[in-house]
């Protein structure tokens, strides 16, 4: 008997699920003729989409190529060895492990090969845009490190290299950490090298959300700088959700043994495919374009919003991130993102690196722009959507009537 998963003829595989069909329904109607600018979200491409559903979701292959633990792995280790060549292409680095299943994966591989519990880590303060995985109590990374944290400078809200080196050289940390998920400016991957040099610790560079940038030549790589480079290999490389390390080859087997098999045990072969996929779309010409693009509309969109009265944080962007301070419109960024995906714009509140306001309520919101960029919006249309922005967020909640009029225009700049 022909198993009907796997006949195509068979039709709708959700067919006998018509819960869950109408589920993932109900999110391809939200999505679409919406603005979706959420910092940490871009839009896999279809061929990314096809190997995550592919045969491979079956596969168990726990270990490495050429030393796996179960059998009938000949076509997965040509798989794993594909996307690890790729890899090494896209991003210079000499050593590649494309197993982790996640990007906080990737980030407790870089502890359990580095550190030991207590040890300090110096890393930027989550408030002044930070990851919770760098040092957060409510993390595993905050209960287990002493963590010590820099911020950015008061004048400029950019990095205060001067107080890094301060800090790095009174403490001594074992790893020096540079990277976020709300800081929207470029790093300077070189003075913290010189910095890490000169503490004699580890310099471990987060870029789950500058990889991609880095790649397309938007920003400089860290990769020449750092001993270990993680990535989210979702984001601005629109690839799977997932983890990749990059490092030098000097820390290859310390870390192959922090992923596999201290941190996880089989790796996922379905999203691997996807990852090797994604890293030949970021080598060809046409991926250049996408990551300019997905910067220069967050540029122009931040400017937008700073003619209409609402500040940067730090001034601008250099990345596709950006935080932009609402309390000029008298409501909190948790109210803000409301009244806007109310209109159908889904952003996340923030906080600024200062802010005096409750974290719960914040006094900010933070956009990202790969998935517009993704869709083909260029900066010449930032103007339009910087005005359903503010118009959003500056209708009372409780008018129907304009809000409805608001979601009407933001489904026209979305469905371009």
């Amino acid at each position: 008997m022909t198993d009907p998963i796997l006949d195509p003829a068979a039709g709708d595989p959700l067919a006998g699920d018509p819960e869950i069909a109408a589920l993932l329904q109900r999110e391809a109607t939200r999505r679409r003729g919406s603005l979706q600018m959420l910092a940490a979200e871009s839009t896999a491409t279809p061929a990314v989409r096809a190997a995550v559903g592919s045969i491979l979701a079956d596969k168990y292959a726990e270990g490495y190529p050429g030393h796996r633990y179960h059998g009938g792995v000949d076509v997965v280790d040509d798989i794993e060895e594909l996307a690890i060549s790729r890899a090494h292409e896209l991003f210079g680095a000499e050593y590649v492990n494309v197993q982790p299943l996640s990007w906080a994966l990737a980030n407790f591989a870089v502890y359990a090969a580095f550190s030991q519990p207590g040890d300090q880590v110096l890393s930027l303060s989550l408030k002044h845009g930070g990851h919770q995985s760098h040092g957060s109590r409510a993390n595993l990374s905050g209960r287990w490190f002493t963590v010590l944290n820099y911020e950015v400078r008061a004048d400029t809200e950019q990095i205060d290299y001067d107080q890094i080196r301060e800090l790095a050289l009174i403490h001594r940390p074992r790893i020096l950490v540079a990277g976020g998920t709300s800081y929207s400016r470029s790093w300077d991957f070189a003075a913290m090298r010189t910095i890490a040099d000169e503490a004699d610790c580890i310099f471990w560079a987060d870029a789950a959300h500058l990889a991609g940038l880095a790649v397309g030549g938007v920003l400089d790589s860290p990769v020449p700088h750092a001993d270990v480079v993680t990535v989210a290999t979702n984001k601005v490389i629109r690839g799977p959700r997932g983890g990749l390390l990059l490092a030098r080859g000097e820390h290859a087997d310390s870390l192959s043994r922090a992923v596999y098999p201290f941190i996880q045990g089989a790796p996922a072969m379905h999203s691997i495919a996807a990852k090797a996929v994604a890293f030949a779309e970021c080598l060809r010409p046409g991926y250049a374009a996408y990551a300019r693009n997905v910067a220069d509309d967050a540029a122009e969109l931040s400017a937008r919003l700073a003619e209409r009265g609402l500040r940067t944080v730090s001034g601008g962007t250099d990345t596709h991130i950006a935080v932009v301070e609402v309390s000029s419109l008298g409501i909190s960024g948790r109210e803000a993102a409301r009244r806007l995906a109310a209109c159908r714009i889904i952003v996340d509140k923030a906080v600024t690196p200062f802010d005096e306001a409750p974290v719960a309520e914040g006094s900010a919101i933070r956009f990202g722009s790969a998935v517009m960029a993704a869709d083909g919006l260029r900066p010449a249309e930032m103007s339009t959507v910087a005005d359903l922005m503010i118009d959003a967020m500056r209708t009372d909640p409780d008018d129907v009537a304009r809000q409805a009029a608001i979601t009407e225009a933001v489904a026209a700049v979305g469905e371009k």
